[in-house]
């Protein structure tokens, strides 16, 4: 249900975290950092916020569970909804997946209305979730703006605006002085910058504590990432390359620690390892020396060429548990590399770092994209298998064709589905890029070449 500070003479910002339809959803440390850091700074300049969160977990009339057993990772309630327009032929379930529609009209009816909402939205394809969850606020506040913000309304902005029922959709980073005139546009309170939003180390601790339980603290030490990855957006929704003091990020975890009983840690950083001496080594010394029994996980996957005996050693002294990397393809042939990043041979060297530091098999994994345009399955299999040689565990990477990057046209080119007329047709759970309809079998095949 929502939580909040509440005091009458301040303005009201209610922040939702809305509902996912999909194939296949599952909270695999993917929590709405973006929001929850708005939600800090609009409290820090003095607002009133709640927060409702569509996919909570812990809900108050959700089934008990122990967020320690998979280190704070978990399903989703969900409920069966018939499938997009186009996609019915697809045999596998589509789902609402969070907490049932009641739980969320009944939540908003036991707060006081407020003066503004803020929705957010990650995966282009999970519009109709947002859609679905701004309908259920206007239904019990009809009064209040509502403003759309996110990943999908940046990528998307003209479809947002066509689709959804918001007020107004912001493209872009919201977190910055485009949060106040937001602020003051929409509810007439006007104040004056209480910090340097781009100083990150100026930034309250996100609003984590509005969560019902935080199973798991999401960080963000950087922004931005230094490649140009043909199938990555990143450059478009963070153009600019900023990092925090390492000090201030131990300060961070330690706080979520020692004030909220917090063991699990995941770096939401693009490029972690990058400029490591001035930046990650500090911060994993500082992990070293000032915390124990923590574990941290990197689902956002590490650059493989930073990853030197000396950096494996420390990481995982430091209590690093999940271990990621961004491989992509294990073939080097011309044309085949997209990441332009690190080639076999270094990952390898990667590979013996990671076990000679002491990382089992069950802790590192790389990323193998799975589903690209033109990609054949035979070269797939074998970059499957030339990972599991170096003893590490191949993860399948669904791509996800994205709207601005360099890989874009090729895929609107080769999908059997219209990408530019429905971003529904870029889920990667259906294979958007393959020519002619996905074989299940296929993919079966493929996820049990990785487990054998």
């Amino acid at each position: 249900m929502p939580h909040g500070d509440m005091k009458a003479d301040r303005p009201h910002i209610l922040l939702v975290n809305p509902w996912i339809h999909d194939f296949a959803a599952y909270d695999a440390w993917a929590q709405p950092l973006g929001l929850l850091q708005i939600g800090a700074a609009l409290r820090r300049h003095g607002c009133r916020v709640s927060y409702s969160d569509c996919l909570d977990r812990f809900h108050p009339r959700a089934p008990s569970t122990e967020p320690q057993i998979r280190n704070g990772r978990g399903p989703y309630m969900k409920t069966a909804l018939p499938p997009p327009a186009g996609l019915e032929d697809l045999p596998r379930r589509f789902s609402r997946y969070g907490i049932p529609v009641e739980w969320l009209l009944g939540d908003l009816e036991a707060i006081s209305p407020p003066d503004l909402v803020l929705v957010t939205s990650i995966m282009t394809y999970w519009y109709p979730g947002v859609a679905e969850t701004v309908r259920a606020i206007k239904k019990i506040f009809p009064a209040t703006p509502v403003i759309l913000g996110g990943i999908y309304a940046t990528l998307c902005r003209a479809h947002a605006e066509a689709t959804i029922d918001a007020d107004e959709v912001v493209a872009g980073p919201a977190a910055g002085p485009m949060l106040l005139d937001l602020l003051a546009d929409h509810t007439g309170y006007r104040v004056a910058a209480a910090f340097d939003f781009d100083n990150l180390d100026a930034w309250p601790y996100p609003a984590f504590d509005l969560q019902n339980h935080i199973a798991y603290a999401p960080l963000l030490t950087s922004v931005g990432c230094p490649f140009r990855c043909d199938y990555c957006a990143s450059h478009r929704l963070q153009p600019q390359r900023r990092r925090r003091d390492p000090l201030a990020v131990t300060d961070e975890i330690i706080h979520w620690h020692r004030r909220h009983g917090v063991r699990d840690f995941v770096f939401y950083d693009d490029a972690l390892l990058i400029d490591a001496e001035r930046h990650a080594l500090p911060l994993l010394e500082a992990l070293v020396q000032k915390t124990q029994g923590l574990r941290f996980h990197t689902p956002n996957a590490l650059h493989i060429r930073q990853i030197s005996p000396a950096m494996a050693a420390l990481m995982h002294r430091a209590g690093f548990e999940t271990v990621r990397l961004g491989l992509e393809t294990a073939n080097d042939a011309p044309g085949h590399r997209m990441d332009h990043k690190v080639g076999l041979r270094e990952f390898e060297m990667t590979a013996c770092n990671l076990r000679a530091a002491g990382f089992s098999a069950r802790q590192v994994g790389a990323y193998l994209l799975a589903g690209l345009p033109d990609q054949r399955r035979e070269d797939l299999e074998k970059s499957i298998q030339t990972v599991k040689s170096m003893g590490i565990r191949p993860i399948l990477a669904y791509y996800t064709p994205i709207p601005h990057t360099s890989l874009w046209q090729r895929a609107v080119a080769v999908s059997r589905y219209d990408l530019e007329a429905d971003p529904i047709y870029t889920n990667n759970a259906i294979f958007p890029c393959q020519s002619e309809a996905f074989s299940w079998e296929a993919l079966s095949q493929l996820k049990q070449l990785t487990l054998s």
